[in-house]
């Protein structure tokens, strides 16, 4: 079973996080899964791989009536990030899957019809959910080539994939970064070898720092919160990436 958390609610406007499966197999790498919620209707972010299916259906039953889900946003094409695809569908053939333009003909391989899939422009768009309005924000080479991010101006959040993401041991399980000098070490490494160009980071840090940010959600390892987010956008521009050793 998954730990379902609330990270943020106001009213029928609501953020659940879906995290740490201790029964994952350990070859497979852990994800954290996001719900947002409003007005009765349900987005999936990044519904994670088929063989968690199971885990995150139920956590996610806990919180909210999938039968409400009415949309899913992919950030990128890897199989941790929506190779559930098809049993999602299978469970409501009408849903939505919002992704990247680049993806609309590899993204249908885990499931779907044309209809099933809204390309996003690599600007960016707004995604409407029962009224509230997502902006897709553009986080292309970091690591996808076709990569977004989600922002929610109301609760102030950024869900940012794997920009952030942190490889964590098994003792560290905490679901908000508690201590940053601690915490970044786990993802150094990530982010040198994945993030594939320095001017795509730069811009980004750009782009996100212009953003009224309280929590930044990646995609693996703890949310960064408060002040905690200035300092990973600010750790993450002074930072080489797309460096290979050997």
């Amino acid at each position: 079973m998954k730990i379902t958390e609330t990270i943020f609610q106001d009213g029928t406007h609501k953020w659940v996080a879906i995290v740490r499966d201790p029964d994952k197999p350990n070859f497979l790498i852990d994800t954290n899964e996001y719900l947002v919620t409003h007005g009765g209707a349900g987005m999936l972010i990044d519904p994670g791989g088929a063989e968690i299916f199971p885990a995150v259906f139920s956590a996610l039953s806990s919180e909210f009536d999938p039968s409400a889900l009415s949309a899913i946003f992919a950030s990128h094409q890897d199989p941790d990030i929506c190779s559930s695809l098809a049993l999602w569908l299978e469970f409501n053939p009408q849903m939505r899957c919002y992704v990247s333009w680049l993806w609309n003909s590899f993204i249908p391989h885990f499931g779907g019809t044309a209809e099933t899939f809204i390309s996003i422009p690599d600007e960016g768009m707004d995604i409407s959910l029962a009224g509230l309005t997502l902006r897709t924000v553009p986080a292309h080479y970091l690591h996808s080539s076709g990569n977004f991010n989600l922002y929610d101006k109301v609760a102030k959040v950024l869900f940012s994939g794997d920009v952030g993401a942190a490889l964590l041991p098994a003792d560290q399980s905490d679901l908000f970064v508690e201590n940053f000098d601690k915490h970044i070490r786990h993802a150094e490494g990530f982010h040198r070898r994945w993030m594939g160009s320095n001017e795509a980071k730069r811009r980004w840090c750009e782009r996100v720092s212009q953003l009224d940010i309280d929590m930044l959600c990646p995609q693996h390892g703890a949310i960064y919160r408060g002040a905690d987010v200035q300092r990973f956008i600010s750790w993450f521009d002074d930072l080489q990436v797309g460096v290979v050793k050997g």
